[in-house]
Order: structure tokens, then sequence, then C-alpha cells
């Protein structure tokens, strides 16, 4: 999981770590660490005293020097300041470096810039691991453009009226329909009585698939005939669910190009009949830039509340998982990690960051 885009924040660590080290060399001479801080000032201000003066002077020195003054002197703490000139070619090899990675360029701009700021202009010592402070900077930045703050997908749940409406859109082939399936079983793990709306009423096969997982789970679906009104689907689950005391309904939806206006203005037909409490937006997270843009594109035409990426374990990019919230606005609820229903992980800044830089 993210092999790719680890490789290269390590490569970015070990260019910096390089362009400090040749700072250090030209700014000054090495100092070893049983020399005081007064010797390395005379040495350098004095370079062409003799053996003999310098021996002397040292002797001289050192009777003056209290034994509080040599401990602190043991390690000199010689600083080197990294400015926009040392860092222009590591972080323009960054910001390559993260588009590759799947990472939109927005994104990668505004994490090369939030790791431009931590960086130039700060005081590293001499003595530092300069690849621990650059891996920092970087996991500062990713978090800041990861972050969620608004409320958490359990906490809608809880709060929202019942039953609560939750319409899952995306396009086909992501594991949209898989994805209800394990929301449900988390829903019903913790409790919640679950209806599910089967609104794809055209593609040929969708409504046995989303019936198979229903009766698997142990769940009442909701169907009409191919070629109904989706709308009127998700109506009558809805109606269903008030009826019975169902806490909550997931409404399956067509899978659509967001490039298709005619769909797309179904959905928004869908959100007005419906108004469903949560609209998630659905996709792989191996579909990078395009998973990306997809998630823009249903958010500017129909409104989303969050985002679930499906196939997180066969990402070796991660662009997708960094760009959708910044892109959206939106949090990321949920990563589907493998084809069992309980393989959905609650999203988590501090867990993906982990999995970007491989600490378990």
């Amino acid at each position: 999981m993210f092999k790719s885009l680890r490789d290269k924040f390590t490569s970015f660590k070990h260019s910096v770590g390089k362009t400090v080290h040749k700072k250090k060399k030209a700014e000054g001479i090495e100092v070893s660490s049983g020399t005081t801080a007064e010797e390395v000032t005379d040495t350098q201000k004095t370079p062409s005293l003799s053996i003999e003066k310098e021996k002397t002077k040292k002797k001289e020195k050192k009777e003056k020097v209290g034994l509080k003054d040599k401990a602190k002197a043991l390690i000199i703490e010689r600083e080197t300041i990294l400015d926009e000139k040392d860092l222009d070619g590591p972080l323009w090899e960054l910001e390559i470096s993260l588009m590759e990675g799947n990472v939109a360029l927005p994104v990668a701009e505004e994490i090369v810039s939030n790791v431009r700021e931590e960086l130039i202009g700060e005081k590293k010592r001499i003595f530092s691991n300069t690849e621990e402070i650059v891996e920092d900077a970087l996991k500062d930045s990713i978090k800041n453009v990861i972050k969620n703050d608004g409320p958490l997908f359990d906490e809608m749940i809880i709060e929202g009226d019942k039953p609560v409406v939750i319409l899952f859109v995306g396009v086909n082939g992501t594991g949209k329909t898989t994805t209800i399936a394990k929301v449900a079983k988390r829903l019903m793990d913790n409790d919640y009585s679950v209806v599910i709306a089967s609104g794809d009423t055209y593609r040929a096969g969708a409504q046995e698939q989303i019936e198979t997982h229903a009766e698997r789970l142990g769940l009442r679906l909701i169907k009409h005939q191919y070629g109904a009104d989706p709308s009127a689907v998700i109506y009558d689950a809805v109606e269903h669910a008030k009826a019975k005391g169902k806490d909550v309904v997931l409404a399956d939806t067509a899978g659509r190009m967001h490039t298709d206006l005619n769909l797309m203005r179904e959905l928004q037909k869908i959100k007005r009949i419906n108004s469903p409490r949560l609209t998630i937006f659905v996709d792989e997270a191996i579909a990078g830039n395009d998973a990306v843009e997809r998630a823009k594109q249903f958010n500017e035409a129909v409104g989303i509340d969050g985002s679930i990426l499906s196939k997180l374990d066969a990402d070796a990019r991660g662009g997708a998982a960094i760009s959708i919230p910044y892109v959206t606005g939106k949090p990321i609820f949920f990563f589907g990690v493998g084809q069992r229903y309980e393989d959905l992980i609650v999203f988590d800044e501090d867990w993906l960051l982990g999995k970007i830089f491989g600490e378990e």
C-alpha cells in the first residue's frame, strides 16, 4: 500500500539531507566532540598562529574555562539556515513526484507550499537528524490537506432523524454496490436496523447483484422493475422504513459518468424528492486522478457530503486518498481494503499517514 509514494518521499528526504550536508560543509569547519567553543573561535580567527603559540593559547584558555563551561562546550551547536535557493531543486522534485503519485496538481502545490514554509528559514542543529525533520514537515503538510473538521459518519447517524437516508453515487465498476453492503454490515454490527433501496433501475444485473448482498445480510430490499423511476424506488424504501421503524435506508443509484448531464439531473431529482441526510461518493483508490476528477464533478453537480474509497489495499500511489478531501472540501468516511463485508476502515488521519510513511 502506497509503496510508490513512500519511495518518492524517501527520495525527497535524502535530497534535502544532501542539501543540508553540503551547506554545512560550505559554511564552516567540522568540529570534534572534544573541542571547546572558545578553541574553535580562536582557530577561526587566527589560522596563521604557529603551533607553539597555539598550544600556549590553548593552555591559557583551558585554565580559565570552568567545569560547567567545559561540559556545555562538549558539543558545538552550530546552525544551518535553509533558504529558498537551497530547496528549489528538492521541492521541484517533490512536486513532480507527487503528481506522478496521482496527487492532483492543486493538492501537490499546497503540500509543497506547506513544506517550504516549514523548512525555509528554519534553524537546524548540525547534529540533528535532517531526514526526521523533513518527514515531520511532510506529515504536517499532508495532514493539513486531508484533515476532517466536520462531523463523523457515526455522529451523523446518531444525531439524524430516523430513518437516516444515505444516497450512494459514483460510476459503474468502482465497488459501489459492495461498499453499500459493507456499510450495511457495519451499521448492523452497531445495532442499527437497515433497509436497502435498489435505485439502479438501468444496468442489467444491478438489482440481482444488490439483492444477493441483501440476502446474505438478511436485509429487506425494496426494488421495482427495470426502467422504473429510481426516485420512486427510494421513496418507497423510505416509507417502508418509516412504517417498520427502521433506522437507516441505504440507497443505490445507477452508476453514471459525471459528464452525462441527463443522468446527473436525475440524481438531483432523487435528492429533491428524498432529501437524503448523506450523499456519499464512491470510487476506487487505484483510479487516481480519474477518481479525483469524478469526485470534484459529482460534488459540483449534485453535492456530496463525503467519500468512500474502495480497493485502498491495492493502491501503490495514494494520490486519490490525499487529493479527494482537499479538492471536494468534504471528508473521506471509510476505506475499503478487501472483499469481505468487514473490510471497511474508518478514515483516520494518523492511520493513513502511518501507511503512507510505512509505519506499522
